[in-house]
């Protein structure tokens, strides 16, 4: 009978994680929804693809075929710095490239928003949970803009109005060139618990200027509550005034 029941047991949290259930014995906010507040490694697909210093890439085997005129994704490097390493003069890493960068972030949340403060460049994405539409009339962002629902226990993350920029830390991976999202970029994050100290992290990247369809890669962030006592690092950035031109040569 105990061998029955606790099979029973393994079979019935495994079919409400199917569903999107978090258990009961994870976080939860004031409305029964789960709590994701704390410190996280960057999200990182296993045996995934990874740049310059780790930062996660995309794989390019998951990404959808490029329509014709899509070769704009691939861009070239110039020999200026501040085009082919903008981040260099300060720039900031946009989304996703951000989310992806080799550092850890830390999320902190209510009932009606998710905070997420990154330790590369201190940025931070401030995400309403209530299902709003999307700003109308908006300047575009390096960060789009971010709106949240919940599907059962997963934050779903809808993210529109982007400025043209770099998708990924590829530029530091391949010497010729680097990958860029358009102006029409949009991005759905799925985010839940995969166990008590691992959240599965689902990006679906959607941008019809440059690919046939939308494509998707999932990811695991692991917690680091042990980061809690030092907390995020300060990042300070300086423009780079050692390379007149945006030619570095030297020191």
């Amino acid at each position: 009978m105990r061998v029955i029941l606790t099979s029973l047991a393994i079979l019935t949290g495994t079919l409400v994680g199917m569903y999107g259930q978090a258990p009961a014995a994870f976080p939860k906010m004031s409305n029964g929804k789960p709590d994701f507040s704390g410190m996280y490694e960057w999200p990182k697909s296993p045996n995934g693809p990874r740049g310059k210093g780790s930062a996660t890439i995309f794989d390019k085997a998951r990404m959808a075929p490029l329509k014709p005129g899509g070769e704009a994704f691939l861009e070239p490097r110039t020999g200026d710095m501040r085009h082919d390493e903008p981040r260099d003069f300060c720039m900031p890493a946009g989304f996703p490239a951000n989310m992806l960068s080799a550092n850890a972030l830390q999320i902190v949340m209510n009932k009606d928003y998710m905070t997420v403060v990154h330790e590369f460049q201190r940025t931070v994405r401030l995400i309403p949970l209530d299902g709003r539409p999307h700003r109308k009339g908006q300047e575009p962002t390096y960060f789009g803009d971010p709106v949240g629902h919940w599907e059962g226990d997963t934050l779903v993350v809808d993210s529109t109005n982007f400025k043209r920029w770099a998708l990924d830390d590829y530029f530091y991976t391949d010497p010729n060139q680097f990958r860029m999202h358009s102006d029409a970029f949009h991005t759905i994050e799925k985010i839940r618990w995969k166990d008590a100290k691992t959240l599965t992290y689902d990006l679906t990247i959607d941008d019809p200027k440059i690919f046939t369809a939308p494509w998707s890669q999932e990811f695991e962030m692991v917690a680091k509550p042990e980061w809690d006592k030092d907390g995020l690092y300060e990042y300070v950035c300086e423009e780079n005034n050692r390379c007149p031109g945006g030619h570095c040569g030297g020191n």
